[in-house]
């Protein structure tokens, strides 16, 4: 039989299909070994520049390997902890030469009311999946002394409390995210195969997403930890789907016409590839932007969720319309195709018409209320007891190590100095307020007890602060230590440690928001007057996704604060709200302001905004929707950053479809009339009559 132009014009869907079945099922598994070359060790993530960093690469010499500690806190009912010292020191001792134990363990020193002790053991670093049984192996030891109860505290025990919360990112987390995207889109299309087909597609993106970011995590060219990998989940099963439901609406619009198949995806494609791929480039250049920061974690996520949104985009515009070929009209099975635009969007158009500046005051009114709210968010990081949504042992051992020793026990402040200026820099340390001890850090790797160790002419001094390590009084105690100690002539003293770790890196997400948001801002209006030709219409929607930005903040702030009594956010926790809601609130106003666009230059700028505020209304609150609910499944892994995030993005996107872009921007465009697309062409046009 002859091959034809007719049998040829079906080659082309049916080879991109194939070749996307071969990448969901070549690439797909590595979405689940991403952990293997992922790190939840928080000190890879420190500000790159930042005093403490460096501290943490000069400690590296004082140790025979790299190491991590994990603090031993026996409690004993009634006092009496002294007479079981020496016990718990020998049990401490026992663990010397164990699998992943680093030189000689602390001996136990008792609190001052009597009634607890506490030791340090040196576990070895990147232990990975053998950290759980090497922590139950000193549980172990430690439990053989008799009437006490054992708690671990300590980096080490906060990094396997880490370990376990991202458990699940790979399956919990997946799980809940595609079967809530899978029961919106079964409400909105009431059909069976769409949904599973716009399903698929997302998760072949996914698949080789995380196929290209595995590749490049392994050769170290980008990093990826927990937090990175639960944000690239979700931010490519929205993105995916949210491309996928303009393309699908958009073929049902032409089906509506009565065109074939091919004609419909040929015009579908062409007059949604623009405005999915300025969507898809304000997003992921938004998030390289990230790549400006000094904190590793935040330039960790950059090329990674961009690498995602690329993915999602490739997906929907070559999986999804070969596959509606194949399946034209029964894509939309049971249901028959027919024209978008639901009664209630035609309501709103008409009242958006009928009183535009009454409509844009009101919802104007209302975001400045919230927005009033964003200076009360306190951006100074999470304590440790909130670091976890649920109750986490590492947490509940430092607070039991803090109530009975010092609040800065078993997180000191680590100094490195010069080791012929030592003395008069333990001297400077011990006379600044808020500083409970200092001594150098000896031969056997504990503070005191001998002559310290000299590494290359330097020392390190552990510093103990009388508050807890995570608390505001604790950072401003490390900034009157480095002031103290950097006065001391000639001993070259570095500060770094737990606590002047989050002093830096809140120091650095200060920065890093200052420089950033402008260049995001930036990058987003040159894509609006590159796609719009318009200069107005551009800043107009930077403007308005900012202030939809700053209420939901302000949201947000009272919500963390007085429901879920969060003290504080994480430091990055604006930044990413900001990259995430401005490049995806910007997605929903491209969907709506191109639509617009393209109805004004047949019917001009008034009827262009009724005719696309009411043919694309459902499809982008259904898009909304659907980004909503993915961010959301963050929640399911039990991190305050995390579930800030979901709460912040998935909030700010409801608010800015629902919001923002169904009332405030068509009001503002209608009110505006054509001078709204200054100074382009359009704005020149005569309004028709209506």
């Amino acid at each position: 039989m002859p091959v034809t132009g007719k049998h040829l014009r079906w080659l082309l869907p049916v080879v991109l299909i194939l070749v996307w079945l071969a990448v969901g099922g070549g690439l797909g598994p590595y979405a689940g070994k991403l952990a293997e070359v992922s790190t939840n060790d928080q000190a890879a993530f420190l500000p790159r520049s930042a005093e403490s960093t460096r501290v943490l690469d000069a400690g590296r010499a004082f140790a025979a390997q790299d190491s991590v500690p994990v603090v031993v806190v026996w409690t004993v009912a009634g006092g009496g902890a002294a007479a079981r010292q020496g016990a718990a020191s020998e049990a401490l001792a026992s663990l010397a030469g164990a699998p992943g134990v680093v030189g000689t363990p602390s001996p136990a020193l008792p609190s001052r009311d009597g009634q607890a002790l506490q030791g340090v053991v040196q576990l070895r670093s990147g232990l990975g999946d053998a950290l759980p049984g090497t922590l139950d192996r000193v549980r172990g030891a430690a439990q053989e002394v008799p009437g006490t109860r054992v708690h671990l505290a300590g980096p080490a025990a906060t990094q396997a409390d880490l370990s376990d919360a991202f458990a699940g990112i790979d399956g919990v987390l997946l799980g809940v995210a595609l079967v809530a995207v899978l029961l919106i889109l079964l409400l909105v299309y009431r059909s069976v195969l769409l949904p599973l087909v716009i399903i698929v597609g997302a998760v072949f993106a996914l698949g080789l997403a995380c196929g290209v970011v595995y590749a490049l995590a392994e050769r170290d060219v980008v990093r990826v930890d927990g937090q990175v990998q639960g944000i690239l989940f979700i931010l490519v099963i929205g993105a995916a789907t949210d491309y996928a439901l303009l393309l699908t609406a958009r073929f049902r619009e032409e089906l509506a016409e009565g065109r074939d198949r091919f004609t419909a995806v040929r015009a579908a494609v062409r007059r949604s590839a623009g405005p999915v791929t300025a969507s898809a480039a304000t997003v992921a250049l938004g998030l390289l932007a990230l790549l400006l920061s000094d904190l590793t974690n935040n330039r960790a996520l950059g090329p990674v969720g961009a690498i995602g949104i690329v993915c999602a985009l490739l997906s929907a515009l070559t999986f999804l319309p070969a596959v509606l070929v194949l399946l034209g009209r029964a894509a939309y099975w049971p249901a028959k195709p027919g024209r978008t635009g639901h009664p209630v969007w035609s309501r709103l158009a008409a009242l958006v018409d009928r009183a535009p500046r009454r409509v844009w005051a009101v919802t104007l009114a209302a975001l400045l209320a919230c927005a009033a709210f964003a200076p009360t968010l306190t951006a100074r990081g999470v304590p440790l007891d909130e670091v976890f949504v649920d109750d986490a042992p590492s947490v509940t051992a430092q607070a039991t190590l803090a109530e009975h020793f010092p609040g800065g026990s078993g997180n000191p402040a680590v100094v490195i100095a010069r080791a012929d200026r030592a003395e008069r820099v333990v001297r400077a340390a011990e006379d600044t307020d808020g500083v409970a001890s200092a001594a150098p850090v000896t031969a056997s790797g504990r503070p005191g007890g001998g002559p310290p160790r000299v590494v290359d002419g330097r020392v390190r001094i552990d510093v103990t602060l009388e508050d807890t390590a995570d608390s505001t009084a604790a950072e401003e105690t490390v900034a009157r230590l480095r002031g103290a100690v950097h006065a001391v002539p000639g001993a070259d003293a570095l500060v770094g440690g737990y606590t002047a770790q989050r002093y830096d890196t809140q120091r650095t997400a200060e920065r890093d928001r200052t420089l950033i948001i402008p260049v995001v801002l930036a990058i987003i209006l040159l894509i609006l007057v590159a796609l719009l030709r318009s200069l107005l219409v551009p800043v107009l929607l930077i403007v308005t996704v900012a202030l939809n930005f700053l209420a939901t903040l302000g949201v947000s702030a009272l919500v963390f604060e007085r429901a879920l009594g969060f003290g504080g956010t994480d430091a990055s926790v604006p930044l990413y709200g900001f990259v995430f809601l401005v490049a995806l609130g910007v997605d929903y106003n491209i969907f709506l302001m191109s639509r617009v666009r393209e109805e004004a230059l047949l019917h001009g700028t008034r009827e262009g905004v009724l005719r696309g505020l009411t043919a694309t209304g459902g499809v982008i609150t259904s898009a909304g929707v659907v980004l909503a609910a993915t961010f959301a499944a963050l929640a399911v892994i039990p991190l305050a950053f995390l579930l800030q995030i979901a709460f912040i993005v998935a909030f700010g996107v409801l608010l800015d479809t629902l919001v923002v872009r169904s009332l405030l921007v068509p009001a503002l465009v209608r009110d505006i009339g054509p001078a709204a697309w200054w100074p382009g062409a359009l704005a020149r046009r005569p309004e028709p009559r209506p």
